[in-house]
């Protein structure tokens, strides 16, 4: 796949599906990469110009040792904008990806039309948490939390109806760098976007699932209230909606971004 380089010197891996239609950036969750949005792609790339990344330090996208932030997290992904000549662009982000929309729609407004945060939050507690988490896995590895992620993204249910579909999203966990973990790990841990997200007047979509044991759907509720406008679904499914949800995440994503 093809990479670009960052203006701080990082090579990322990226996916363009190409052509004159309306572009749509996605943006994964923490731990995943580009493919964590396979069962979307072929809606989405029959409507919009489809752009997938791994950001740094995750999936086939190079690592830079320390904490990271939002600020460096979103100007990635306008970079790559940039990159591919892409003037303006809708924003889907899942979990950490909803994160940076938010991020890009306080600071980077006019590069996008829409936004659409799934299961995310503006603000992420305890720091306690996630030191204790960044740590574990830079002595351990990531292994020791997979059960407990999986647990939280998923529900039993459908770990029990498509066991695949989790393999998969272990199999990304499995090989995703420790200290990419830990440097995106450390940006959750020290955002708050509780306020600046009040300030956005993009037309925003915020989905939420049910069951999410990592960003509770009162979390994404809180976000919808604080944007103004927004728009506000519930899906019957945990933090991965997108996989656990597909054709109804797919269609509630669709009816929000088509004319």
């Amino acid at each position: 796949m093809p990479r670009f380089t960052t203006s701080d010197g990082l090579s990322l891996r990226y996916e363009d599906t190409g052509g004159d239609k309306p572009a749509l950036l996605l943006s994964n969750s923490l731990g995943t990469r580009l493919e964590m949005w396979q069962p979307q792609l072929a809606s989405f790339a029959g409507a919009f110009r489809v752009v997938r990344y791994d950001k740094r330090g995750h999936g086939e996208s190079e690592l830079r040792v320390g904490p990271t932030s939002f600020a460096r997290l979103t100007l990635d992904a306008v970079e790559l904008l940039d990159h591919l000549g892409i003037a303006r662009a809708d924003w889907c982000g899942l979990s950490m990806g909803g994160m940076s929309g938010m991020w890009a729609g306080t600071h980077f407004a006019r590069r996008f039309n829409r936004l659409v945060l799934c299961n995310t939050a503006a603000g992420m507690p305890t720091a306690d948490m996630w030191n204790q988490r960044i740590a574990t896995v830079k002595r351990d590895g990531l292994t020791p939390l997979i059960p407990t992620i999986v647990d939280r993204w998923f529900t039993k249910r459908f770990q029990t109806a498509d066991p695949k579909a989790v393999a998969r999203i272990v199999a990304m966990l499995e090989t995703t760098p420790p200290e990419g973990y830990a440097a995106c790990s450390a940006a959750i841990r020290d955002m708050d976007q509780r306020e600046a997200i009040r300030t956005i007047r993009l037309p925003t979509l915020v989905i939420s699932g049910t069951h999410d044991g990592s960003t509770p759907a009162a979390r994404g509720r809180e976000i919808a209230e604080a944007i103004p406008g927004a728009r506000s679904v519930e899906l019957d499914a945990a933090h991965l909606s997108n996989i656990e949800q597909a054709g109804a995440f797919t269609d509630t994503v669709m009816g929000f971004l088509r004319p």
